[in-house]
């Protein structure tokens, strides 16, 4: 998790340094990443569902 937020803060860090320098951004659309967002959604979506399923069954 640590990872996760050190990675959030360092990207926060660029995009403003990007807005204070009035340079665009080379990351990718916003619809891009929503996108990306979903596969990852995705990808973990059966686990979750298989772990839930275990709790409850156990």
């Amino acid at each position: 998790m640590k990872a996760y937020l050190v990675s959030f803060a360092v990207g926060a860090l660029a995009g403003l340094l990007y807005s204070l320098l009035d340079v665009k951004s080379p990351a990718p659309p916003t619809i891009a990443l929503v996108g990306l967002l979903g596969m990852l959604a995705g990808e973990h979506a059966i686990g979750f569902v298989r772990t839930c399923l275990a709790h409850l069954a156990g």
